[in-house]
């Protein structure tokens, strides 16, 4: 398999200071997502794309390659992931080397486990898929989403108001930790989303996007709540 693991981790972190290494249930979070990708037994390489001396260090402890260190144009705020893709894709050419599917995986996405990306690469091989990532449903259907203007609540769209919740069609969001990328296709559209994606589904306790100390808190009870159920 002709697979390469891009996880995308540099040193700049505002929300949660140095974020990408803090420690999480023992060990520094990124850890979870470079073991998930080598215990996966799919990818010819699992990288991390970082800016940052430590964060390297502790990626090449735990098994992960740092070839080349990720640019400092590629690593301020306003940086996008679809940018850092291209130039790690970019750089692995300028070393006489290519890749025929990628994996972008987030470094803090320690819920995610060695089995949702073998279950995702097993889909997104059998139906020829561009991109494939995980989804989650919204908790409550977006069709009644409501709007607040000067102190007033409102619906955004009112034909949804007599519709029991039941009867409307489910919607889902981006569950925020990996994507799989067949690398001829991305680097022709230079999109994630095409009109050729795949999705598997999870559930609630499977993501929790961190962006402040208490969606760590979250985070780290439902991975002990998942790994006490498998038994581990």
């Amino acid at each position: 398999m002709n697979n390469l693991a891009i996880i995308p981790a540099r040193g700049g972190s505002k929300r949660i200071p140095r974020k990408n290494i803090k420690n999480f249930l023992g060990k520094p979070i990124i850890a979870y997502s470079i073991e998930n990708a080598l215990n996966s037994g799919l990818f010819q390489e699992v990288m991390v794309s970082t800016d940052d001396q430590e964060i390297a260090e502790i990626a090449i402890k735990y098994g992960a390659k740092i070839p080349f260190f990720r640019s400092k144009e590629k690593s301020d705020d306003t940086t996008t992931t679809l940018e850092v893709l291209k130039e790690v894709f970019s750089n692995y050419i300028k070393l006489g080397i290519e890749y025929e599917n990628i994996c972008c995986i987030y470094p803090c996405a320690p819920l995610c486990n060695s089995s949702h990306l073998v279950k995702a690469f097993e889909l997104f091989n059998l139906n020829d898929f561009e991109t494939l990532f995980p989804v989650l449903p919204y908790s409550s259907p977006i069709q009644r989403a409501l709007r607040i203007k000067n102190n007033k609540i409102k619906m955004i769209d009112t034909k949804f108001e007599s519709i029991r919740t039941q009867d409307l069609e489910p919607s889902y969001h981006d569950a925020g930790q990996f994507y799989w990328i067949n690398s001829k296709s991305f680097f022709e559209r230079k999109q994630i989303i095409s009109q050729n994606s795949g999705v598997i589904i999870l559930n609630e306790m499977e993501v929790q996007d961190i962006d402040n100390e208490m969606d760590w808190k979250l985070a780290e009870l439902k991975y002990t709540f998942l790994n006490k159920n498998n038994g581990n």
